[in-house]
């Protein structure tokens, strides 16, 4: 019997090697992705918890350079939140283009194995059909050398 040769195997293993790679990538800006809206996270925490710090500090009272010290700072803080907001941004769009890749990718590479699968279902039909032609042979030769003897 003949073994099984799928013609496209390296094609094969070359897609799938680059989807793998992807996958990583992927992956990879999934994580910078969280890690950045995370800290855009904590920087809106804190400042939402200065505002609420200085409001409570306008309550009691406080110096007019303690306020003009806190507004410095909120200003400093909302120039901080827009940059990581941005960078959030870009992440987000780097993943997406990720994300686009290793779906192509994986469609890549399902076409390449249904290929494959409808290639092996072909090569057993005729290998069947082979042997069917085989055994046709050996009854026709065995039942000739009946009839002789």
């Amino acid at each position: 019997m003949v073994n099984y040769i799928y013609r496209f195997e390296k094609v094969l293993t070359v897609r799938e090697q680059e989807k793998n790679e992807t996958e990583i990538a992927y992956k990879e800006s999934v994580k910078s992705f969280e890690d950045i809206a995370m800290r855009l996270y904590e920087l809106l925490k804190k400042k939402e918890n200065l505002l609420q710090f200085q409001q409570e500090r306008l309550t009691i009272g406080s110096s007019i350079d303690e306020i003009h010290h806190y507004a410095r700072f909120i200003d400093s803080l909302e120039k901080t939140i827009a940059d990581v907001q941005q960078k959030v941004a870009q992440a987000r769009i780097k993943m997406n283009w990720y994300e686009e890749k290793l779906l192509e990718k994986n469609l890549e590479v399902r076409k390449f194995e249904k290929m494959r699968e409808k290639d092996f279902k072909l090569f057993q039909q005729e290998q069947d059909r082979i042997e069917g032609i085989f055994l046709d042979e050996i009854s026709s030769l065995t039942y000739n050398k009946k009839e002789i003897r």
